[in-house]
């Protein structure tokens, strides 16, 4: 015999199929129960930012408050900061240095924030073009 008899396959094949077609609406489908979230009760606080200018004078900036940019010596960065965040502590504060700035002068602002106790500290970059 030089050929496969293919007829006993078909007939399994058929079998098999009329077998998955009874069973498939009896089988159950599992459900998940997910949790449900409230919505949040206050929208996120406006960030503080601290800009860093190329002569290395600070300014501050309430973007809650209007978004007006007040010049800042670095003494008393700190104290105008818990000043700002006096109604809510987890206000992030954010820093934008200027292109020109050495990036120890970023640091050491960031520092300063870190030893007053600044819940939330973050860089502010622009972002870059594609090339």
């Amino acid at each position: 015999m030089n050929q496969i008899n293919v007829v006993p396959y078909i007939d399994v094949m058929l079998v098999l199929l009329v077998i998955f077609m009874v069973t498939a609406p009896m089988i159950q489908t599992g459900s998940v129960d997910l949790p449900s979230v409230g919505k949040s009760q206050q929208a996120p606080a406006a960030p503080l930012e601290i800009t860093i200018k190329a002569d290395q004078s600070l300014t501050l900036r309430d973007r809650a408050k209007g978004g007006e940019e007040v010049g800042v010596a670095r003494g008393d960065l700190a104290a105008r900061l818990k000043e700002a965040q006096a109604k809510n502590p987890q206000q992030p504060v954010l820093i934008a240095g200027d292109k020109s700035v050495k990036y120890e002068a970023v640091l050491s602002v960031m520092d300063e924030l870190q030893r007053a106790q600044v819940a939330k500290i973050g860089l502010l970059v622009q972002p870059g073009r594609d090339r």
